[in-house]
């Protein structure tokens, strides 16, 4: 499959007025995000291309006074952003039926009803994030080290904003394995076990982190209205019940310390789950079954996909092929028939491949399966003389394969068909793979390459990124042991067949400035004029113009360039946004139209961007993601998991601040873009926020 832009689903929300009801906060986007005040500017800028606004070099969402608080305003004098709280058809729950206990009142609600409520709160804007932020980040009263941090910034640490509004879905048995619906957590994941109902508080007690994301459905809950859904009615109203008396406890709690907060609700739904399967299918995340609809977006199936997209199997020599680990049995199983799994458990072995190659016609049903060790488990300088004599073997023998050349002194030869018969059955597909199509396979793959096609390692390692269009990832110790073998490689390459030691030797130069510094892994390429790294990259000038990266974009961190190399790339071609830490602190969004609008300039010129900061995984990232939202019109969290996948085996983390501006920006590119239905998140806040967190989890120590 080809690397393609997921298309989004069609938005098709009714609007208000079909409703029979009016917005609470009917704020207009141009209001929201601070361009009503500058009436010319708005009308005079095309809204088709979000990117014009920002050419009067005006910021168009957050802003920051010298005070450090957020501001919206195209004018050099701030304005304050409007007390923006989000509406939603549970708020006056007279509509529904109430049940009242001695400790508190329950709301029943149906399916369709359910369905328009989500509907409905999936249309509303979300607070600035001045609004909610550093609250978001948890600020428990005993964690002396977050609040104090906060503090030190200025930031106002306030208590819980009175702005929100949201649904929290709940599956009563909190078994989200089958029958979830949308978004719908645990009651474990809000509620403190025990015989007393009360809502966890989420906020660490220790520590300092602006990406608390596991925190952020508790968080949610407690400033939402809460469905209760289930499969057991019974069960489903007992917790409902548990529920809304924790939430009447959670409420009395916070009216002591927060004025005008709020009232939010508990509802039980008393429709089964089977109406949402007939009637309302898209809310269906898992059916009843255990199986999953396909109908929500989950994030770890959605980056699963982007990976497959990214490294899907091609050919990078004549029937040698690098990509994915297949599915055994399946189709693309079928489709080779020699398999070279690259792990940390293969060994050297070129005596298996040998066996092949010299028994071209043996018949067997499945492709033939052999081993090699993954990249980044030999290392130098530990390695023998033996393993390079088996690497370049193995090279060797798949060259064999590929070209149907089965040796003359071969025994199995007596048994062999007619040389022209042989020819005729056609040479073999050779698959070198592994699980993620990139990491254990590349030592292999670059060996090949380059023994296959004469090309200095250096070459190759170029080669079969752009030439070949393969993303892969090395290790430093791949780097020193090719460097090490390359030579032979090229010696005993087939292409450099009758050339003498002299010719080869004097083709072999010494290695290029750019191979020397590298670390083994090349920037990673989001889009083909799009690059993301880190600070080292950005410190390899050489290299990006290898890779035809002719601008460089640095997010708060400047390469360590001489003035000859930055004479050489022209001011012109470099942009730095300073003062962004990644502090959860500082918001980036008013950088976006700088960024965004380089990264232009550069496809105008038909040349791509590095997008860097010291690492490569929240700054750089961010604006990454802001440009394939902005290009391909993806959601946040189709955005988020395009990206991730594409850094390879650098994890992007952009902290909850950077991810709550992304959504805010997904709100305004829909708004703006023309469209003519209203705009509808795809996924909430607390969703991707938990589903962020679980991504994360495997990674966390």
């Amino acid at each position: 499959m080809a690397t393609i832009a997921v298309p989004r689903p069609a938005l098709s929300p009714k609007s208000s007025s079909q409703r029979g009801s009016t917005p609470v906060n009917a704020v207009s986007p141009l209001q929201t995000l601070g361009l009503a005040s500058s009436p010319h500017l708005a009308a005079s800028v095309s809204l088709s291309n979000p990117v014009s606004l920002y050419a009067a070099g005006q910021p168009l969402l957050d802003d920051t006074d010298d005070s450090g608080s957020y501001e919206y305003t195209l004018s050099s004098s701030p304005s304050p952003a409007p007390d923006l709280r989000q509406a939603s058809l549970l708020c006056s729950p007279d509509r529904y039926v109430r049940v009242d206990s001695e400790d508190a009142s329950l709301y029943e609600i149906d399916a369709a009803s359910v369905a328009e409520a989500l509907d409905y709160a999936s249309q509303q804007q979300l607070p600035p994030p001045s609004q909610v932020f550093p609250w978001l980040h948890g600020l428990h009263p005993e964690n002396q080290t977050q609040r104090t941090y906060f503090d030190g910034h200025q930031c106002q640490t306030g208590n819980t904003p009175s702005c929100l509004r949201t649904i929290t879905l709940v599956k009563a048995d909190g078994n989200l394995s089958l029958a979830r619906l949308k978004g719908a957590i645990a009651p474990c994941e809000f509620m403190r076990p025990g015989a007393t109902p009360e809502f966890i508080d989420a906020d660490p007690l220790s520590g300092l982190s602006v990406r608390n994301f596991h925190i952020q459905p508790a968080k949610v809950a407690a400033t939402s209205d809460i469905i209760i859904y289930g499969l057991d009615p019974d069960e489903t109203r007992r917790v409902a019940w548990k529920i809304a008396v924790a939430q009447r406890r959670w409420r009395e709690k916070l009216h002591a310390e927060v004025k005008n907060l709020p009232t939010y609700n508990t509802f039980v739904c008393t429709s089964s789950f089977s109406a949402f399967e007939t009637n309302h299918r898209n809310l269906v995340s898992i059916d009843a079954s255990g199986k999953s609809t396909g109908q929500v977006l989950d994030l770890i199936q959605q980056e699963r996909q982007e990976m497959r997209n990214m490294t899907e199997a091609s050919e990078i020599c004549h029937n040698v092929w690098l990509g994915p680990s297949p599915e055994p049995g399946g189709v693309e199983d079928q489709h080779f028939d020699v398999l070279i799994e690259c792990s940390d458990t293969g060994r050297l072995d070129p005596s298996a491949l040998q066996f092949i190659a010299e028994h071209p016609h043996s018949s067997q049903s499945l492709p033939s399966s052999v081993c090699f060790p993954s990249s980044g488990s030999i290392m130098p300088p530990t390695w023998s003389q033996r393993e390079a004599d088996a690497i370049i073997e193995t090279c060797k023998w798949i060259y064999h394969i590929a070209h149907n050349l089965v040796p003359e002194s071969s025994d199995a030869q007596q048994n062999a068909m007619p040389r022209e018969e042989s020819a005729a059955a056609g040479s073999r597909k050779v698959l070198i793979h592994c699980p993620d199509g990139y990491t254990e396979s590349t030592l292999l793959a670059i060996a090949y390459f380059s023994y296959s096609t004469g090309s200095s390692i250096p070459d190759a390692w170029l080669e079969l990124h752009t030439t070949k269009r393969r993303n892969f990832f090395a290790y430093p110790s791949d780097v020193s042991l090719l460097s090490a073998i390359g030579p032979r490689l090229l010696c005993e390459s087939p292409v450099s067949s009758g050339k003498s030691l002299e010719d080869i030797t004097s083709y072999i130069k010494a290695e290029p400035q750019w191979f020397s510094d590298l670390d083994g892994s090349l920037p990673s390429r989001i889009l083909d004029y799009l690059y993301l790294g880190n600070l080292v990259h950005a410190n390899n000038p050489d290299l990006l113009k290898r890779l035809n990266i002719r601008q460089i974009l640095s997010i708060g961190e400047s390469a360590s360039w001489t003035d000859e190399d930055r004479a050489n790339w022209g001011s012109e071609n470099m942009c730095f946004v300073e003062g962004i830490q990644d502090n959860g602190i500082d918001p980036l969004t008013k950088e976006f139209g700088r960024c965004l609008e380089f990264i232009d300039q550069g496809i105008q010129k038909g040349t791509a961007t590095l997008v860097h900061c010291r690492v490569g995984v929240s700054r750089s990232a961010t604006i990454c993601i802001a440009e394939v939202m902005r290009s391909l019109n993806l959601s946040f969290p189709r955005a988020y998991c395009f990206v991730r996948a594409r850094r390879l085996n650098v994890i992007i983390q952009p902290h909850l601040l950077f991810a709550y501006e992304l959504l805010r920006w997904e709100e305004f590119l829909r708004q703006e873009g023309g469209s003519k239905e209203p705009y509808k998140r795809e996924m909430e806040w607390g969703e991707i926020a938990r589903e962020i967190a679980l991504m994360n989890r495997p990674y966390s120590r």
